[in-house]
């Protein structure tokens, strides 16, 4: 994330101690804020660090600054203060998933790309304020890890019924007008109000696109009212500083951890049931197939985030969570390096590691938290290994050559990647070298 301009950081975080302090008061007089050039060139940095693919015009980041970025910003400027901005419709791309699924990512064109970072540079310090402790999903100075930290903190304090909720194509079927009456009851400005519902118009009548600059806060606005009774549930179950209701949520994924102690048995049931009603309200479908209650005190798992949630026992007698990443992550992994092994099969090794290393970087930071030693060491190994064989039969010869070349030569000399270590529960996960995202 880049730093903006000083005078922007100071226009943010007066909105958002105004946000803040009143709860109820409805922001005006915002469209000339996100109209200034200075507010402008913050998003087209944030865009341009992003440096992601261009849209459906066909517009680089390259083209745009040979002509002048300057001029570039001042026409788009001028567009949006004639209000004569009409969004384009978003490039779409196809990642695939698991079980031979696809998601469909929405690339908006630069221009747009830059309209929604000035909005989001206004409006978010305002939401911000009104968002709740367990909502972490791609949110400022939040990660991911800080959400698989929370969830296993409750594991601990005996929250051991799961209510693991999976969101039927939740992007995809969020209302507008839902959402728009939302925004609406904290902006009280018709220009950002107009230019807001024309970005979702964009493309179509309902849902906002994965890979758009301004879905992540928006998605999280639609489903403040859900964290809020959750948060109210809390709260009313609590007794002295415990607590019996414990829930953590990225984006749309959501897991509620109850303690079915002391009588507490029935909260699993209202939970539940308030959950229903309140993505009842926002048409938001679950999807029966993969929610469902693990007990993890009959040996059952859940999972978050990347990660299989269990709980076992300590040399001592009591319990506490392991967490590990899934299965099929690990496969997901190895099955990606193994597409990079035969597609270089005929080039230098050197060549190969300068292509695998960065895979395994980004895979190893964002699950080197909890109990991933073991998994850790599977990988490393079957990765040492494949080297070798690349090795030998570069050489052709058999074997894995393990007196023809040392380990650590491998890790030193041709650089393979070696930064294998965990961080275990109970240490900060804001002590990792990098934030990383999820669904690695």
């Amino acid at each position: 994330m880049i730093k903006t301009p000083v005078s922007l950081q100071d226009l943010r975080r007066r909105i958002y101690i105004k946000a803040k302090a009143e709860p109820s008061w409805r922001f005006w007089g915002l469209f000339v804020h996100v109209c200034k050039l200075e507010t402008l060139h913050a998003a087209y940095k944030m865009a341009r660090q992003n440096n992601g693919a261009p849209g459906s015009d066909g517009v680089t980041f390259e083209a745009i600054e040979a002509g002048g970025v300057d001029v570039f910003l001042g026409r788009t400027r001028g567009e949006v203060v004639s209000r004569q901005c009409r969004p384009m419709r978003n490039r779409r791309k196809e990642i695939p998933k698991e079980g031979g699924k696809v998601r469909v990512q929405s690339i908006p064109s630069i221009r747009d790309r830059v309209v929604q970072g000035a909005l989001k540079l206004i409006l978010e310090p305002i939401f911000e304020a009104d968002f709740q402790d367990g909502s972490y999903g791609y949110r400022p100075e939040r990660s991911a890890h800080e959400a698989v930290s929370r969830v296993a903190q409750a594991i601990v304090h005996g929250k051991t019924r799961v209510i693991d909720i999976d969101l039927r194509a939740y992007f995809d079927n969020v209302q507008h007008h839902v959402l728009l009456a939302k925004v609406a009851c904290r902006v009280n400005d018709d220009d950002v109000m107009h230019l807001l519902k024309m970005m979702l118009k964009a493309n179509g009548e309902r849902g906002v696109p994965q890979g758009g600059v301004l879905s992540p806060v928006l998605s999280n606005l639609y489903l403040n009212e859900v964290d809020r009774m959750l948060e109210r549930a809390r709260e009313v179950t609590r007794e002295k500083v415990r607590t019996h209701v414990q829930y953590a949520r990225y984006a749309d994924d959501l897991v509620v951890l109850v303690d079915p102690t002391r009588g507490y048995a029935w909260l699993e049931g209202a939970v539940v049931r308030r959950l229903r009603e309140e993505l009842g309200k926002l048409g938001v479908e679950v999807n029966e197939e993969k929610s469902r209650v693990a007990d993890l005190t009959k040996g059952e798992a859940f999972g978050f985030l990347g990660f299989e949630f269990r709980q076992i026992p300590t040399k001592s007698g009591k319990r506490r969570p392991r967490y590990v990443p899934k299965l099929k992550k690990r496969t997901a992994l190895l099955r990606k390096l193994k597409e990079e092994f035969r597609r270089h099969v005929s080039q230098p090794v050197d060549r190969v590691i300068r292509v695998i290393n960065p895979i395994l970087r980004g895979w190893v930071a964002y699950f080197r938290v909890g109990n991933s030693a073991r998994c850790f060491n599977f990988v490393r190994c079957w990765v040492e290994q494949k080297v070798r064989r690349h090795l030998m039969r570069s050489s052709k010869r058999k074997g894995l050559g393990w007196k023809r070349w040392s380990s650590q030569w491998l890790y030193t000399t041709l650089g393979l990647h070696n930064d294998y270590r965990v961080v275990y529960y109970g240490h900060s996960a804001k002590a990792l070298p990098a934030r990383a995202s999820h669904n690695p």
